[in-house]
Parts: C-alpha cells; sequence; structure tokens
C-alpha cells in the first residue's frame, strides 16, 4: 500500500460522519448560495504543507495555510504573517516582525516560535517530505537537521514572541521567493504530529483565510471562512472542490451550472469561442511553467550519450504540437526559461527540428535507423487530454523520424510523482515544471544542476554547474543574467530536456465570481472573492 492510499483510508475513516454515501454526496445546484465552486482536476497528493510538491494541491492548501511572506498581485514576494522584512549582513540575515493578533484555525495566537517548530517538523525523516530540505537549504543548519545530525536549526533564531530572525549560508537574491512555499507555512504543534505525516482532519489546522471543513478522499474538498484571519473573514460561505478527474465532465457540469470556474483542455476552446454565451466567460492566463520531454540517465543509460539526446531533440517539430494539436493557445518553447521569469531570451540557443542531421547522430551513436534501440517508454500524468496529446505526437515522431519505438504509460497523479521522486525508476517522461518564484535560479539551478534538489535525471556539466553556482550567489542582476543565459545555451544544446510549450491556461470563470486576484503563478488564495448573485448565473 502507498502511503498516498493509506492517508486516504486513515481520512475515509475520520470524516465519513455527515457525508452521504456514494458518488457526488455535495452535488450542487445551478446559482447555489454564496458558495465558489471549482474542481480539483485530481485528488490532492497530500493534505500536508510539509510534504506538498504539486500545483493543483498547492493550490488547496494554499487557502488554508500561510506563511511569513506570499505572492502579491505585482508577482513579487509580500508580507503575510510577518507586517515588516528587514535585511542585514549584505542580504544574508532576514529579520521578520510578526502582525498583532494573527491566530491559528483554533484561536491560539501565533508567535515567531511556531516558524521555527514547522520548519524543523517538517525536515524530520518521518515526515518524509520530498520538498522541506530541497525549499529550507540555505538557512544556516537546516541540512543538519534534515540529516538527523542536530536537533535544531541554527540558522533560525526566536529573538522574542514576534521576531524570528533567519541566516542563510550565503546571500539568496531569491529566497524570499523560495520561502512562499508551503513548507515554511505556521502549523500548531499542539496538534500537528512532529515525525510522521498529517492522516487526520483535525491536524490540518492553519493560519490562512479558510478552513478545512470537510475532505472525502476522491470526492470532494469544503473549506470554510476563517473568521480570524488578520486581513479579515473572507465574504464566501464556503469553496467547493469536488474531484472531477474526467475534463468533459468538468465541462459538462460547468455548463449544467454546477461550477463557477473550470480549466479547460486546449480542444475544447475553439467551440468556446464561438458560444455566443460561453464564449464571455473565456479567460485566458500566461504561467511561468514549462511543458517538456525529459529523458533519465540514470534510469536509461542510453540517454547518457549526448548524440542520442541531441537526435531525439531534433527529430521533434513542435510547431505542429503546439499549433494544430494544441491549437495555438500556448507559445512554442526555444528556451528553458518561460516568459514572465526574469531572464527569458527568445533568442537562446535551442536545437531546431533536423531530421537528417538528428539521423546521423543517432547513427553515429550506434542505432542507424533506430536498429538495436532498446525499447523506451514515455510516461506522463493520467487524466489530461493534452498531456497525452503530447506524448502521443512525441513518440509518432521519433518512430517516423528515427525509427525508434516508443510505447506510452499513463499513471495516476500521486503514483506517478511517487516513481519520479525516486529518479531511477521513470526513463522518458513529460513532466511539466511551474515556477515557484520568479528567477532563473528555480528552473536552471534547481532543475538542472548537478546540485539540483529537482534533478531526478542524472544530468550533470560542469561547466553548466559553475555558472549557476556562480549566479545563485551574485547579488547584482546584470551579472547574474549573463551567467544564467550562458549556463541556458549550454543546457539547451546538452539537451536532458526537449521544452515542448510555454504554459498558457485556459478557463471559464462564470459573471457571478468577483474579486479573483490573479498573479503569474495562479488565482492567489480566495480571501476578496465574493459571489455577485446568490441566484445568478
Amino acid at each position: 500500500m502507498t502511503w498516498r492510499h493509506a492517508f486516504a483510508l486513515a481520512l475515509s475513516a475520520v470524516i465519513v460522519v455527515g457525508c452521504t454515501g456514494g458518488g457526488f454526496s455535495e452535488k450542487v445546484q445551478q446559482g447555489k448560495g454564496n458558495v465558489f465552486r471549482y474542481p480539483l482536476v485530481t485528488s490532492p497528493t497530500t493534505m500536508d504543507p510539509g510534504a506538498v510538491q504539486d500545483g493543483d494541491t498547492i493550490d488547496c492548501l494554499q487557502q488554508i495555510y500561510e506563511g511569513l511572506v506570499g505572492w502579491g498581485e505585482d508577482n513579487k514576494p509580500q508580507p503575510r504573517l510577518a507586517e515588516r522584512i528587514d535585511i542585514e549582513d549584505g542580504g544574508k540575515t532576514y529579520i521578520f516582525t510578526l502582525r498583532d493578533n494573527i491566530k491559528f484555525h483554533n484561536g491560539r495566537a501565533i508567535t515567531a516560535e511556531d516558524f521555527k517548530w514547522s520548519m524543523t517538523r517538517n525536515l524530520q525523516k518521518g515526515v518524509n517530505s520530498p520538498v522541506a530540505q530541497q525549499y529550507l537549504s540555505d538557512i544556516v543548519g537546516v541540512n543538519a537537521v534534515a540529516e538527523g545530525k542536530a536537533q535544531e536549526i541554527s540558522g533560525v533564531e526566536v529573538r522574542d514572541p514576534k521576531t524570528l530572525v533567519i541566516r542563510l549560508d550565503k546571500p539568496r537574491p531569491y529566497f524570499l521567493g523560495k520561502l512562499t512555499y508551503l513548507v515554511a507555512a505556521a502549523l500548531p504543534k499542539e496538534v500537528v504530529p512532529f515525525d510522521k505525516p498529517m492522516t487526520e482532519t483535525s491536524q490540518m489546522i492553519g493560519a490562512g483565510p479558510f478552513k478545512l471543513a470537510r475532505y472525502v478522499p476522491d470526492q470532494i474538498v469544503v473549506l470554510e471562512p476563517n473568521a480570524d484571519y488578520w486581513d479579515g473573514k473572507p465574504e464566501i460561505d464556503q469553496i467547493e472542490r469536488p474531484i472531477i478527474l474526467d475534463a468533459s465532465t468538468r465541462l459538462n457540469k460547468y455548463k449544467g451550472g454546477e461550477l463557477d470556474l473550470v480549466q479547460l483542455e486546449r480542444q475544447d476552446i475553439a467551440g468556446l469561442q464561438q458560444d455566443p454565451e460561453l464564449s464571455k466567460h473565456l479567460k485566458f492566463f500566461d504561467r511561468p511553467a514549462i511543458w517538456y520531454v525529459a529523458m533519465n540517465q540514470i534510469a536509461f543509460p542510453v540517454f547518457r550519450d549526448v548524440r542520442v539526446r541531441r537526435a531525439f531533440a531534433m527529430a521533434i517539430d513542435k510547431e505542429p504540437i503546439v499549433k494544430d494539436l494544441l491549437g495555438g493557445v500556448n507559445t512554442i518553447a526555444n528556451s528553458i526559461i518561460p516568459p514572465g521569469v526574469p531572464g527569458h531570451r527568445s533568442d537562446a540557443k535551442a536545437i531546431q527540428f533536423n531530421v537528417e542531421e538528428a539521423k546521423k547522430l543517432l547513427a553515429d551513436a550506434g542505432f542507424p535507423g533506430g536498429k538495436g534501440f532498446p525499447p523506451v517508454e514515455l510516461n506522463f500524468r493520467e487524466a489530461r487530454p493534452d498531456i497525452r496529446i503530447v506524448a502521443e505526437a512525441v513518440a509518432g515522431q521519433l518512430k517516423q523520424n528515427l525509427g525508434v519505438e516508443v510505447s506510452l504509460k499513463t499513471s495516476e497523479w500521486g503514483a506517478y510523482l511517487e516513481k519520479w521522486n525516486q529518479k531511477t525508476v521513470i526513463p522518458f517522461y513529460h513532466m511539466r515544471w511551474a515556477a515557484d518564484y520568479l528567477d532563473p535560479e528555480n528552473f536552471l539551478s534547481f532543475m538542472l544542476a548537478t546540485y539540483g534538489p529537482e534533478n531526478k535525471l542524472g544530468y550533470s556539466n560542469p561547466e553548466f554547474d559553475q555558472l549557476c553556482r556562480t549566479a545563485d550567489m551574485t547579488m547584482d542582476w546584470d551579472k547574474r543574467q549573463e551567467l544564467y543565459s550562458k549556463a541556458e545555451d549550454i543546457v539547451l544544446q546538452d539537451a536532458p530536456w526537449i521544452p515542448i510549450y510555454f504554459q498558457r491556461d485556459a478557463e471559464l470563470i462564470r459573471p457571478r465570481v468577483a474579486g479573483l486576484r490573479e498573479s503569474l503563478f495562479g488565482h492567489l488564495p480566495h480571501s476578496r472573492v465574493r459571489i455577485a448573485s446568490a441566484t445568478g448565473p
């Protein structure tokens, strides 16, 4: 039994009271009251903010949990539970002064000690967080705690109940962006287990604008407003997040008035643009996210040969995939760093489509016409039609242009993440990386450097590493950008990733929904959302 299945069973036992059996026990009617209704496209992978790593679940949990800082509509970190941030020692010391009257959902006042405890807790081996050390490792002493060599984070000081001091190992110009991640959110130690994951709804107590009211695994998450929220009680009575895996079902429920917001698959957009009524609901949002195909050199040693990787990259024609199959909504990716992230370049040195050169490279690597190439499997997450479209197109082009047979394998999202985190399991995969903070480090160093915590595929280039290391610690932006640009050109030619497209979301949003706050990262927590009419469309 996987941890996710164990988690679901545990939650089922504690929250079945008050829910009717079978199907959607929370099915809603058109124009339902002062309730904001929009689906989760996959079951939450966890309800523990110390362990969450996927965007769909983060979107849900960011309503419940809050930290010292969070994203603003200007796409910059803004004070949240902290009211003031002072930076000293050339960017190595951060002093956070907490707001007055901030409380957990259980009514207990939040102090600086809660942040130190929460970060320490998330680093415990028993919590089994795939992200805590990665996002907190710039803080002095974090690695020692994560490795079991220390019990306290030496770089986190509780100066007094309202003052928290964090010291970094080196100046990190992107540190506040990393601190927005939920792994740094405040948790109450009297209800949250210190050395194991949360498994009961009674433990899921945060400080965000909404409280968890009900969670039925694989069916629904219901949130209610936090009357004690420091920035004012939210105006809506509930947020209902039915878990609906099928894209067609989600769209049909929106058309039937049962949902207020739904994210669209590309194949549905053209028809909706022609609809005289629903076209008025259609909104587009650029996101700092890249969809790519990755070649795992750990799981599939053939990919250690740069000629093979370059041949694969040259054999994939992105233009018909993005413009025709996906309807031209997204932007073709010819770099790693997306638009909206500082350092994005439209003239980066990406490998271009060239079938003849691709065939020559594969032949030079010992596989003329694909002969002798070992069986390889392209993995992707289930229940997302756009993802399947890209995977099928990539496999078809590799067969047509190189003679390489690529089979397809889909997995449930939680199981897919488990395999991806193991590094040695998935040889070839289609995946997304969305910015956690708007800095080139989050894409180049974090994902692709040898020392990068999210480098899951065994890519290593000393020249690339050195450029990234220097840029990571340089406070001057012009110098950083020059270094990252050189590094990006190197990794594009080495081709551990094949960039496919930069993400642009299309959503239907019902006119009755007002007050949505936007950033490049997506919809911000719904503390300002209003339902314009209890009976309107």
